[in-house]
C-alpha cells in the first residue's frame, strides 16, 4: 500500500498497516458500547460492533475487552465509579444542608445527562451477568443510604418538608436519576436549568 493511501484509510478512521494498538481506552470503549445499546439494545453490542465502532481490528479489542460480560463490566464502573466518588467527595465536605442537598442534585442531574447512553443498561438487569447486576445492586443500595442521609439532614434542618426519609429519598433520587431516560441534547434544557427545576420542586416553603 502506497503512504498516500495509507494515509487515506487512517482519515477514514481505519488503522493503516503497522503496529498494533496495544491499549484500548476503556471510556471509548464504553461510549462505543452505550451507542450500540442506544440504537439497538442488548443483542446489538457485541466485541465485534464495538471493534467496528473503534475502528480496530477483533484481536487487538479482544486484548482488553475479552467478552461481552466484561463490555457490561466496563459499562457499570463508568456509569457508577465516578458519580459515587464525586458525591462522596461532596458529603465529606460537611456543607450546609441546603447547600449538600442543591450540590447532591446538581451532579447527579449532570451525570445522568453525561451516561444517558448506557445507564438505562442496568436499570431492570435484563441480559445482564449475575456478578454484574449483583454490583449494581449493591452500589444501588449504597448510594440511596448516602442519599438518605442528606435527606435526613435537609429535613432536621426544614430544607425538605419533614416525612418519611426513606420514601422521600427514592421519589427525588428516582426523578433526577430519569433524566437519563428523557434528555435530548437538542432540547433548550440545561442541566443547570433541570437542577433548578428539581430543587424548586422539592423545596420546603413554611406555610
Amino acid at each position: 500500500m502506497t503512504k498516500a493511501a495509507a494515509k487515506g484509510r487512517a482519515v477514514a478512521g481505519t488503522r493503516p498497516p503497522g503496529r498494533p494498538r496495544k491499549e484500548i481506552d476503556p471510556a471509548a470503549v464504553a461510549e462505543a458500547a452505550g451507542r450500540l445499546f442506544s440504537s439497538g439494545g442488548y443483542e446489538a453490542v457485541s466485541i465485534e460492533a464495538v471493534a467496528e465502532q473503534l475502528s480496530v481490528s477483533r484481536a487487538t479489542l479482544y486484548r482488553t475487552v475479552p467478552t461481552k460480560e466484561h463490555l457490561l463490566a466496563i459499562l457499570f464502573e463508568r456509569s457508577t465509579q465516578r458519580l459515587d466518588e464525586q458525591a462522596t467527595a461532596l458529603v465529606a465536605e460537611g456543607r450546609e444542608p441546603a447547600a449538600e442537598l442543591e450540590g447532591l442534585v446538581r451532579l447527579h442531574v449532570v451525570a445522568a445527562i453525561e451516561t444517558r447512553r448506557y445507564m438505562a443498561v442496568f436499570f431492570g438487569g435484563a441480559g445482564l451477568p449475575g456478578d454484574v447486576y449483583e454490583r449494581w445492586q449493591r452500589f444501588s443500595h449504597d448510594f440511596e443510604m448516602l442519599w438518605r442521609g442528606v435527606v435526613e439532614r435537609a429535613m432536621a434542618a426544614g430544607v425538605l418538608a419533614a416525612g418519611d426519609p426513606v420514601l422521600t429519598t427514592r421519589l427525588v433520587l428516582g426523578a433526577v436519576i430519569w433524566v437519563s431516560r428523557w434528555y435530548r441534547p437538542g432540547e433548550d434544557y440545561s442541566a443547570e436549568q433541570i437542577a433548578d427545576a428539581a430543587l424548586e420542586l422539592i423545596a420546603h416553603r413554611p406555610g
